[in-house]
């Protein structure tokens, strides 16, 4: 029963929003806008399971003595944040609050989001170099694309319209085959989902 009532609630929901979305009336309407309010109320009820399972596994790690040193800085600065939050009614804490935000989570983000430019630099070198005809149209591709932001006087004028009909007809071309291609294959999930072939969602195979 374990395994069999989870997957009738899936295969009776699943079905039931499947059909609701070719039947538009007010009764359709009404499931799926009492579908999604569930959805945002179950979102909001794991989030402690989330948090939960963060401070577990950290206060866990505490004993490794590798990982030791990040798990600390993890619950200090999840500690923090929590008691500079509650804290509203003292001015000061709560401008502490910002200011962690402010000098210490978005220098953070900006550092990750440099690295990730270099780790697309070297993505592109490997796949820019000229080894058959494919990689070469793409290299001159992205030269062209490339060379829409550098001002080149009459040349540029040209190489706008260059890059725009690029953009809007072979790039728009391997757009909708990616977007039909994702498609196809989150329906194929859900389905195997609703017929119960796929069980992940349960924590097992």
């Amino acid at each position: 029963m374990k395994r069999e009532i989870p997957i009738l609630i899936v295969g009776i929901t699943g079905f039931t929003m499947l059909i609701q979305y070719f039947i538009p009336t007010g009764w359709s309407e009404f499931i799926f806008t009492y579908a999604q309010d569930w959805t945002i109320v179950i979102g909001i009820l794991a989030l402690p399971l989330g948090i939960w399972s963060l401070v577990k596994a950290n206060v866990s790690k505490l004993k490794v003595p590798g990982e030791r040193f990040y798990s600390s800085v993890l619950l200090g600065g999840f500690l923090i944040m929590i008691l500079t939050c509650l804290s509203r009614e003292n001015i000061r804490m709560g401008s502490f609050h910002m200011d962690i935000f402010t000098y210490v989570l978005v220098p953070i983000q900006a550092t990750l989001f440099s690295l990730l430019a270099f780790y697309v630099a070297s993505a592109a070198y490997r796949a820019f170099r000229a080894r058959s005809i494919l990689a070469t149209i793409l290299l001159l591709t992205a030269f062209i694309i490339m060379f829409r932001f550098i001002p080149l006087g009459p040349i540029s004028d040209l190489n706008n319209s260059v890059v725009t009909w690029i953009l809007t007809i072979p790039n728009m071309a391997a757009k909708r085959a990616l977007w039909m291609g994702i498609g196809l294959g989150a329906t194929a999930t859900a389905m195997k989902i609703i017929l119960g072939i796929e069980r992940t969602y349960m924590g097992h195979d």
